[in-house]
């Protein structure tokens, strides 16, 4: 029963942070004396205050272990420690990365390519059309949405995603067991049979105020970048931006009416160096990995049992990206009027088209 693992658990259930659980596990050779050693030497320790250390001793109990793992069972949730191998990779090099995640779903989602989709929660007309419009635009291209299941933008951005068949991360600020908001038990429903859902809060933790700017890194780490839609000049979307920044990940925002203050945000993250969003275009241009998996999808849609050994040749070299017909004939070793004769038939294919002098893509 009493195991490192179970004791992070513990701890989180605890409500000890992060921080002080991570600085529990370097300091002992091994978190199960946590079970076993007495008041003084705990405060030996340094970094921990009385209280916490009266709230470890106090609830060293077999009885609340099992009613911990007893209720994770009973809202069929998995549970996962910074000690387990299917710990998220993307969130490892996060500031105060989550000592324990619990999740309901399809885990392996978590291993996607995501973008964050995340806005003001009193969304415009034209917020809600972009949301829409940007949402769709990523699932077709199979890129997993990850949002925070709130009202307004996020909510828009869970519901079309599993309307196209997609797949979607939500992330919360309570508890599995909570709903938040309540109008959102149907959606939640439906992201956590078709996508997957998860916090760092344990069962019982209610939507405190405080739990969302916190969740919000996490959003940002699942990601490879951030849409935000709307978003006041303070406000939540914004603090998401800002850990994506941390994170060195890349940030896309709605441009808007300069009168609007749900726009005011977004403005102002432009100004600061995100990067506008006018077409998916924009996002494709800055993240690498679904550039690969356009490659790849590309790749699968050209059938190239009908070509020339010389043709699948200068296509394949085409299909990593836009390339000059000197380059082709480089690499390919073929001489140069062979190559523009080969460009022709497939052009005439239909295959590629030239964007500027000799200058080639994929149709």
């Amino acid at each position: 029963m009493i195991s490192e693992r179970n004791i992070l658990i513990w701890l989180n259930n605890l409500g000890i942070s992060n921080n002080i659980i991570i600085k529990l596990y370097e300091y002992f050779d091994d978190l199960c004396e946590l079970w076993y050693i007495n008041e003084i030497t705990l405060l030996r320790c340094g970094f921990l205050k009385k209280e916490t250390v009266n709230k470890i001793i106090r609830h060293r109990s077999i009885e609340f272990i099992e009613m911990i793992f007893s209720n994770i069972d009973k809202y069929n949730i998995n549970v996962i420690t910074i000690l387990d191998d299917e710990y998220p990779h993307s969130l490892i090099n996060v500031f105060d990365k989550p000592v324990v995640i619990y999740v309901k779903g399809d885990y392996t989602l978590e291993s996607d390519i995501a973008i964050g989709v995340v806005g003001s929660r009193k969304a415009t007309p034209y917020g809600k059309w972009a949301c829409e419009r940007f949402t769709k635009d990523l699932v077709n291209l199979g890129v997993t949405i990850v949002s925070g299941l709130a009202t307004g933008i996020d909510s828009i951005a869970h519901r079309t995603t599993v309307e196209l068949g997609g797949k979607t991360i939500g992330v919360l600020g309570n508890g599995l067991d909570k709903i938040y908001p309540k109008s959102n038990v149907k959606l939640y429903n439906e992201v956590s049979r078709n996508g997957l859902i998860l916090t760092e809060f344990p069962l019982g933790t209610e939507p405190f105020n405080y739990n969302f700017p916190q969740r919000n890194r996490i959003i940002a780490g699942l990601s490879c970048g951030v849409v935000v839609i709307e978003a006041k000049e303070k406000s939540g979307s914004l603090i998401t931006a800002h850990h994506a920044l941390e994170q060195g990940k890349e940030i896309f925002a709605l441009p808007g009416n300069i009168n609007s203050i749900y726009s005011s945000g977004t403005n102002k993250l432009i100004k600061d160096g995100a990067k506008p969003l006018l077409s998916i275009d924009d996002i494709l241009e800055e993240i690498y990995e679904l550039q690969l998996k356009m490659k790849e999808n590309k790749k699968n849609d050209i059938d190239l049992s009908n070509l020339s050994e010389d043709e699948r040749k200068i296509i394949n070299l085409i299909l990593e990206g836009p390339i000059h017909a000197d380059l082709i004939s480089l690499k390919s070793g073929m001489d140069i009027s062979s190559v523009i004769s080969i460009l022709t038939i497939l052009e005439l294919k239909g295959l590629v088209k030239e964007l500027s002098a000799r200058t080639f893509t994929t149709c």
